[in-house]
C-alpha cells in the first residue's frame, strides 16, 4: 500500500509522465488516497465541468477513510512538530494513515515529511 499526496493525484492529472510511469512501477493496485487528499483536490474545482473530471479521475484510487486511530496519531503529530516544522494539518493526517497502515507516501515534496520517524517516502 501506497499513500498518495495530493501533488501526485494534480500531476497525474496534468498528464506528468514521469510520476505516472513511477505510479505504473508501484503497481495501480498498491496506489490509495485518504480523505483528506480526495478533498484536497476537490478545492481547487472552479466549475461543474472540471468537479465532473475530478470525480472521474479521483475514481481510479481507493479511499482509505480517517478513523479515530489515525487522528490522534495526527494530532500527537502536530503536538510534537508545531513548534519547529509548522506543518500543515492535512500533510499530518496523510502521514499519520501512512503510518497507521505502515505504507510509504509517494510525494513530490518529502521536506513535509521527512522529520518524521517511521514515513516510508517514495
Amino acid at each position: 500500500m501506497v499513500i498518495l499526496d495530493t501533488n501526485i493525484i494534480i500531476e497525474l492529472y496534468k498528464g506528468n509522465l514521469k510520476v505516472r510511469q513511477k505510479c505504473e512501477e508501484i503497481g495501480e493496485g498498491n496506489l490509495f488516497i485518504n480523505s483528506i487528499v480526495a478533498s484536497e483536490f476537490y478545492s481547487g474545482v472552479l466549475n461543474k465541468r472540471e468537479l465532473t473530471l475530478v470525480k472521474k479521475h479521483l475514481q481510479n484510487f481507493p479511499i482509505v477513510h480517517i478513523n479515530n486511530s489515525i487522528s490522534e496519531i495526527a494530532l500527537n503529530l502536530m503536538e510534537r512538530y508545531c513548534l519547529a516544522h509548522h506543518p500543515y494539518i492535512g500533510d499530518m493526517l496523510i502521514a499519520a494513515t501512512a503510518l497507521y497502515y505502515e505504507s510509504a507516501i509517494y510525494t513530490l515534496n518529502k521536506k513535509d515529511f521527512k522529520h518524521i520517524p517511521g514515513v516510508n517516502l517514495i
